[in-house]
């Protein structure tokens, strides 16, 4: 989708053909090879996981082959941008539970996601939804923790990762905690009313185990 020529990405979205974002050429290569989003869910399902408190840049995780549910969701949104989509993550808040972090696209005017996650149903969304809340709620029955409560209650606003490289995102080698800090100041909204949570079923068995295939103890 991208070129050496600048211009508008078939997404209607501008291109800096011109500008590699700082990164180096092989990085910026190999983003530009992952040409769809589900080519960029591949290699993103490819990094090993790691469970470790970090905020790597894509640039970091390119050199180590290794990443989180953050860094996975930075280095799918890298991608994203340098192949002519805005570089758009969205947090879903969870309780009882980690949070986690979406990269977004859109296409023919609906939303997909990329994620990286050790839960199978917790990473790739074809662009097939309306609205980000409906996006949002398809990753709800897939979102648990170990005692099979459904934990997942409310979803972000965008944040447009274009707005922080001044503070260079996409090439630091410190930490981005200002990638997280920039998620959970934004606006967050409500999947369901409090009193529908409180009386939410847990998760049966067969769901659970499904759910937890590739699943790694840490």
């Amino acid at each position: 989708m991208a070129s050496n020529n600048g211009g508008v990405s078939k997404n209607g979205f501008r291109r800096h053909g011109h500008d590699g974002f700082g990164l180096p050429p092989r990085d910026l290569r190999t983003l530009r090879a992952l040409k769809t989003p589900a080519r960029i869910q591949q290699f993103v399902d490819a990094l090993e996981y790691q469970y470790a408190n970090t905020a790597w840049s894509p640039q970091r995780v390119l050199r180590e082959r290794k990443g989180h549910c953050l860094e996975g969701a930075l280095l799918a949104a890298a991608a994203l941008r340098v192949n002519g989509y805005p570089p758009l993550i969205m947090d879903l808040e969870a309780v009882h539970d980690d949070d986690h972090v979406i990269a977004l696209y859109r296409e023919r005017g609906l939303w997909g996601g990329i994620a990286k996650s050790n839960f199978a149903g917790l990473r790739f969304r074809a662009p097939i939804y309306r609205t980000l809340r409906e996006l949002a709620l398809s990753y709800f029955e897939q979102y648990y923790n170990l005692r099979s409560e459904r934990t997942l209650r409310s979803y972000s606003r965008p944040v447009n990762l274009a707005r922080l490289d001044g503070l260079h995102w996409m090439t630091a080698e410190e930490n981005v905690w200002f990638v997280p800090e920039a998620l959970i100041a934004a606006r967050h909204y409500p999947l369901f009313p409090e009193r529908v949570a409180r009386s939410l079923p847990r998760l049966d068995r067969r769901s659970f185990e499904a759910g937890m295939h590739g699943w790694v103890r840490h």
